[in-house]
């Protein structure tokens, strides 16, 4: 089957055969007579054009434009209209920068004869181009925790909103098994994508931004195309209860393991919410001053930390705390990380991976920060999030009907 653009542009080659029967240059007698028209039909597009600028193609000497169709080396049909009195067609959509184009020009010479003829022009590439680094980066093992949001990190700052809604439409998120999400503007250079629940465990999830050529705002077009693909794992979901003082694993639905805890104390509450798994490290060097505690006062501290899950980019982590032990399961004494023995650090640490969910109840701490501070993006409801989607609408990641077939548009060059 072909696509809609390939009928077309069949179509508009049909005509320039002679196939039809119906126009302005059709009498009570009988057809037009075929007539050579390529003198009479003007194509503004010369050399190499400006992809900025409108096409226009005109009739000379008395002649009538009866159908234009300009179609792109993409076999996009390129948008335009067709003046009342048939002597000129103007591009009325955005042409792709470093692009080529033909052009199918029907035409009436105004004294009984009709004639087809084909142009072609080439646009200039685009000097200001849009690219995207999308993630999460592919440093990893390629399989991440159902909580992970994808990102994607632009090479220029998008304020107007249509130029946003541009961007979005160059963003296709694919799943296996499909799922419903949404795009949220962070920033003017940051997109979150995230689905309406955490993404189903072990499941193929891919992300690409493809809009090479294609006008964004002013005189910046999209630049190369970029893609990604990684994998979910197990449904992990951590519950810490700072109420309790115990962490609840959960895989699959199935409770693994119950650890006895201890959170933030007063002044450095662990903050609630649902947080996502950024990192892990074997031991790392803990810096009272790194979270604005001056150093000899009684809070201070300056430790190497063993088995050490990262949840914010401010410091917050699950980790081993063999000095408070004794507390553990009973009261919250740290500085604001969910602490536990070696041996249960160690265990977590093994059973869990980037993306992973780890969400804090009952804690006297603030709330979890939606962006900035690690992935926060599971605590805004999802009407809100769907609301900072630049098109306001969720989208379904599954794969699209593939009605293309090898040949169906023209080749061009």
């Amino acid at each position: 089957m072909k696509t809609r653009h390939g009928l077309a542009a069949a179509a508009a080659l049909a005509l320039l055969a002679g196939c039809s029967s119906t126009g302005p240059a059709e009498t009570a007698v009988g057809p037009a007579e075929p007539v050579d028209v390529t003198s009479m039909v003007r194509l503004s597009a010369t050399g190499e054009t400006d992809p900025g600028q409108a096409v226009t193609v005109s009739a000379e000497q008395g002649g009538l434009l009866t159908d234009v169709t300009v179609i792109g080396a993409d076999g996009r049909l390129l948008p335009g209209e067709l003046t009342a009195d048939q002597r000129s067609w103007r591009s009325t959509g955005p042409l792709m920068a470093g692009s080529k184009y033909r052009v199918l020009v029907l035409a009436d010479d105004g004294k009984g004869g009709r004639g087809g003829t084909t142009r072609q022009f080439t646009t200039a590439a685009a000097t200001h181009l849009l690219t995207a680094e999308l993630g999460p980066d592919s440093s990893g093992s390629g399989i991440y925790g159902v909580g992970q949001p994808l990102t994607v990190k632009l090479s220029e700052a998008v304020e107007d909103p249509a130029a946003r809604q541009e961007v979005e439409r160059g963003l296709t998120v694919v799943s296996e098994p499909a799922v419903t999400g949404a795009w949220y503007w962070v920033d003017s250079r940051n997109l979150h994508f995230r689905p309406k629940e955490y993404w189903p465990a072990n499941a193929t999830v891919s992300l690409a931004f493809d809009r090479q050529g294609r006008h964004i705002a002013g005189d910046l077009y999209g630049g190369e195309t970029a893609t990604r693909t990684l994998r979910t794992g197990d449904r992990v979901e951590v519950t810490v209860d700072a109420g309790s003082h115990y962490l609840t694993y959960k895989r699959n639905g199935v409770e693994e393991r119950s650890i006895p805890v201890t959170t933030g104390k007063p002044g450095f509450s662990t903050r609630n919410g649902v947080k996502v798994v950024l990192g892990q490290e074997a031991q790392v060097r803990m810096n009272g001053e790194s979270i604005g505690i001056r150093e000899g006062s009684s809070e201070a501290y300056d430790l190497q930390v063993k088995w050490a899950t990262r949840v914010t980019w401010s410091g917050e982590y699950v980790h081993a705390a063999p000095w408070s032990v004794g507390s553990q399961g009973r009261e919250n004494v740290s500085h604001g990380c969910t602490g536990m023995s070696t041996d249960n650090a160690k265990w977590f640490f093994d059973q869990t991976r980037i993306g992973d969910v780890v969400q804090v109840v009952n804690s006297r701490g603030d709330q979890m920060e939606p962006f900035g501070n690690g992935f926060g993006d599971w605590n805004v409801p999802w009407d809100q999030y769907v609301q900072h989607s630049a098109l306001g609408k969720p989208v379904s990641t599954a794969a699209p009907a593939t009605t293309q077939i090898a040949g169906a548009a023209p080749k061009i060059g």
